[in-house]
């Protein structure tokens, strides 16, 4: 990383970072999460996150390493408010976005299943899936949005790479789920632009981060963590959130800029 006071490119405060160094930076971010998860619960002896203590060692841990790393970059950079804060506005329709995810998450939630697993669990679940969120929408909706704002991407453009980075980063996934990896890593990209649009929305790092965060409990909570419990229907709902928004968007696409920037 450069130790430059101004990027370049924008005259704005802080460091300047390159397109090889945010891969590197990406590549780190990765090699913690998949490779502390999978040597800690090799470590430990628990492959699954049906346990508290499954989700302590392959969750907590290296997701919490993970997410300290992430800021403790932004900060290095000097990055902290173009991270935090979005200075972007859109036009008033986009909270259509955070209103249909909350709609899938509170619908999602298996909440009697999560219920029989205890209170110690849920919130080890709920903390480990913040961990996600906010390590995830710092990395690629933080630093990712702003060094590609810096280098002087239109804004269009840094919706698309940022959103292709975030779905290509998750094709790692390969190692634990092989070619089903494929798939994900394209619902991923889709999703990656919806928490593009809850930033701008929001002017910030924070409802995207939190939203990402329950979306994935969620998800977890009615499917993969509870896969021991009766199939849950209302699991069903956060798949949705993918057409439905994805229809909506299509439609508005040119709407989507504040008249004057449009």
């Amino acid at each position: 990383m450069s130790t430059t006071d101004v990027s370049p490119s924008s005259g704005t405060p802080g460091r300047h970072l390159s397109y090889p160094l945010f891969a590197v930076i990406v590549v780190v971010y990765l090699v913690i999460i998949q490779g502390g998860g999978l040597w800690l619960t090799e470590l430990v002896g628990e492959d699954d996150f049906l346990t508290t203590r499954g989700l302590l060692y392959g969750m907590i841990i290296p997701l919490g390493v993970a997410l300290a790393f992430t800021y403790g970059v932004i900060s290095y950079l000097g990055w902290l408010r173009p991270v935090l804060r979005d200075d972007r506005p859109t036009r008033p329709w986009v909270r259509v976005v955070p209103i249909v995810f909350l709609v899938a998450i509170a619908s999602g939630i298996d909440y009697s299943a999560l219920a029989e697993k205890g209170w110690v669990y849920v919130v080890v679940l709920l903390i480990g899936t913040q961990f996600v969120g906010w390590g995830e929408e710092g990395m690629f909706r933080g630093i990712g949005v702003t060094v590609l704002r810096r280098h002087g991407l239109t804004e269009g453009r840094v919706a698309l790479w940022s959103s292709v980075i975030f779905g290509a980063v998750h094709l790692t996934n390969v190692v634990g789920h092989g070619i089903s990896a494929l798939p994900q890593a394209i619902a991923v990209s889709l999703a990656g632009y919806f928490f593009y649009l809850i930033r701008r929305v929001s002017r910030g790092n924070a409802a995207n981060s939190i939203i990402h965060g329950l979306f994935d409990f969620s998800l977890l909570s009615g499917s993969a963590v509870l896969a021991d419990q009766e199939p849950y229907v209302g699991s069903l709902v956060p798949v949705l959130v993918y057409p439905v928004l994805a229809i909506i968007l299509l439609v508005k696409r040119h709407d989507i800029e504040p008249a004057a920037t449009a």
